[in-house]
């Protein structure tokens, strides 16, 4: 197991998360500023400066509660809140889809470009603050410098370590299913054709050399797939063309069939990481989240502005059991509620939940985990 395996990990699924609440935060167009401040205050947690230090710490992988209870705290640490079988629902479109990444990265160390691709999405999201874009470069520079001196083999046990992590994981996702690149029984479909990593050559060729080290025949043999060699290396810069669109934001413009390597195109077209325009087939694998979405509580902070209780996704008009009512007026606050459900359960354990937080965490946070320390470090944030 690889003691590096934990930034990359945390990173990358919490840049899936972001790109999942952000397409239906600006979904609904509720208000565009306390939209885009759920997202400062996520992202601003995510890459703050203490809590990287102690990720950049060589340390052994968390279990996946563990995971699932940073990922929470991370989502939490804006005015927003999710009940636990919407953040289970979330979890699951998060480890899928780097899962999903991590399968058909072309070489291990294609891990830091896909990466690369999650912080330059989320710098796109949050360019008009500058101190958060600049706190995001601050631990693109820290990545650079540990990662990239790293050999091939140091990268291939990183990989192997994120793959033992997700061997048992085959989540259907409803994405995935329809672009027929996950098998009804949650297995991903690997392609036999399309461009060789970088550096690599096209198979189908067999050399033969004298004692001499001479080249003295060749043979050419079926390779059984249409194989091409890749156009250039990926920037593992600050800034750059990453070449692969894996990593980028699969809820927005690109499509999984598009972060597929077999399709040429892709590596050498630049992605579009600020289109926040939604692709139809991941809202209906989201408007399922929806169902089990108890709403989105923002509170009053410090009386910055009225508070506000929206619904995290869009559902059809003529769904059943939804009803929108408008609280009564407590000092300046107006709350608007939204129910998504046929009763008043998902609210109820909602608070349920909120309070835990406010108490000190979850039960499930008070037992000792392996990140114990980072989740008391987060709690200081």
């Amino acid at each position: 197991m690889s003691q590096r395996t934990l930034p990359l990990l945390i990173i990358n699924l919490g840049g899936e998360m972001i790109y999942i609440l952000d397409q239906r935060l600006r979904a609904q167009d509720e208000n565009d500023d306390k939209t885009q401040r759920v997202m400062n205050e996520i992202v601003g947690t995510m890459f703050n400066k203490a809590f990287l230090e102690e990720l950049l710490r060589p340390q052994d992988l968390y279990s996946h509660r563990a995971l699932r209870t940073v990922l929470t705290r991370i989502a939490h640490a804006s005015i927003m809140r999710l009940n636990p079988a919407s953040m289970d629902k979330l979890y699951d479109l998060m480890t899928m889809a780097f899962k999903y990444q991590i399968v058909l990265c072309p070489r291990p160390q294609d891990l830091l470009l896909i990466t690369f691709n999650h912080m330059d999405t989320i710098k796109e999201l949050v360019k008009d603050n500058p101190s958060l874009v600049n706190q995001i470069n601050e631990v693109q520079r820290q990545l650079i410098e540990v990662y990239t001196p790293l050999s091939d083999g140091e990268f291939q046990l990183i990989r192997h370590t994120l793959l033992v992590l997700f061997q048992d994981m085959q989540i259907r996702v409803s994405i995935f299913l329809k672009e027929k690149i996950q098998n009804p029984n949650g297995h991903f479909v690997l392609q036999t054709s399309g461009p060789v990593p970088y550096g690599f050559e096209v198979p189908g060729l067999i050399r033969w050399f004298n004692a001499k080290g001479r080249e003295v025949r060749r043979t050419r043999f079926p390779s059984g797939g249409s194989y091409t060699s890749a156009v250039r290396q990926g920037s593992f810069d600050l800034s750059g063309d990453r070449v692969t669109l894996l990593g980028t934001n699969m809820y927005s413009t690109p499509t999984p069939e598009e972060m597929n390597p077999s399709n040429t195109s892709n590596r050498t077209r630049k992605p579009k990481q600020a289109d926040t325009t939604p692709n139809p087939l991941a809202t209906e694998e989201l408007n399922l989240l929806a169902k089990l979405m108890g709403g989105m509580e923002v509170q009053k902070l410090l009386n910055v502005d009225a508070a506000f209780k929206v619904n995290l996704l869009t559902l059809d008009q003529d769904e059943e059991g939804i009803g929108i009512s408008e609280g009564t007026e407590h000092q300046s606050s107006r709350v608007i509620s939204i129910q998504a459900t046929q009763n008043q359960l998902a609210s109820t354990e909602l608070a349920r939940i909120a309070g835990e937080f406010d108490e000190g965490g979850s039960p499930t946070e008070r037992h000792g985990n392996k990140g114990d320390d980072l989740l008391a470090m987060m709690d200081e944030l």
